[in-house]
């Protein structure tokens, strides 16, 4: 599903217009987003929760060159699963 699938089936089963339904997926993102950037963590009870945690620095490999490098460490977003949706899929 992408993002035009979503905001048409948000419209139909809320009622809303499509242009409400985008101004909400819009909203939600971005409410969202600016959570995780201040490292909070967002739980939708049933659903999931999204929190930030940093992946530590590796070594890998150049694929063309075969060289080794370091990657650096970086932070995450990570998403676990509610029980309710867990149960549903």
């Amino acid at each position: 599903m992408n993002k035009a699938q979503l905001i048409d089936a948000i419209a139909e089963k809320a009622g809303l217009t499509k242009a409400d339904a985008k101004k909400s997926l819009d909203a939600f993102v971005e409410a969202t987003s600016e959570a995780l950037k201040n490292g909070d963590r967002v739980a939708l009870i049933g659903f999931g929760s999204f929190s930030v945690t940093s992946r530590s620095a590796r070594s890998g490999r150049n694929p063309q060159s075969g060289q080794t490098i370091t990657i650096p460490e970086k932070k995450v977003v990570k998403f676990k699963p509610g029980a309710e949706l867990a149960d549903t899929i």
